[in-house]
């Protein structure tokens, strides 16, 4: 078997409605859908909900749940909040500028450009405190190669040691020298 795509990839959201205006307005994403339900269908637990879809470009599906009987949403606590974001791509750094720039009007607070070699992103939440990143891809054939050469390699050496492998270290030469 082999995925096709991604249907959608969905998270809870605080206000159903202030969501899908949240996205539509700074993200420019159109609302698809909208499924509301009293039990879960697949548990048949008695849990009323609204299900939300959004188009996220290129056959993608952005989805949120509010489900207003469960306890305040969270966030995994031992997990750096770095860590869990939703990453979208963009056309280009002209792009991602923009993209900034337009939600910083609007209020919202952006970290970034960031340069990560083979892109630039920046980063900001949405309403609900989940973090996001715009990315304009800037990698050069060559580097995607490089890349693709040691990915096996640097899997195993990260498997077996725990420590940051240096196979790809290239990256960070830019970084190295302006310190």
């Amino acid at each position: 078997m082999k995925i096709q795509r991604m249907h959608h990839v969905a998270y809870r959201c605080n206000d159903a409605k202030e969501t899908v205006e949240w996205y539509k307005k700074n993200l420019d994403m159109d609302f698809i859908l909208a499924i509301a339900e009293d039990k879960v269908p697949s548990t048949k637990a008695p849990d009323p909900y609204m299900h939300l879809f959004l188009d996220a470009g290129g056959g993608n599906i952005l989805a949120f749940f509010e489900i207003p009987n469960s306890p305040k949403m969270g966030r995994d606590p031992n997990t750096p909040p770095w860590v869990q974001h939703l990453s979208m791509k963009v056309e280009s750094v002209a792009h991602l500028e923009e993209a900034k720039a337009q939600l910083e009007a609007n209020g919202v607070e952006v970290l970034g450009p960031i340069e990560h070699t083979i892109f630039k992103s920046i980063y900001f939440f949405d309403p609900n405190g989940h973090r996001l990143e715009l990315v304009a891809d800037t990698a050069t054939p060559e580097m995607q190669r490089k890349l693709d050469a040691v990915k096996w390699e640097m899997l195993e050496e990260w498997n077996r040691t725990k420590k940051a492998p240096k196979q790809a270290a290239w990256m960070h030469e830019r970084e190295l020298a302006t310190q």
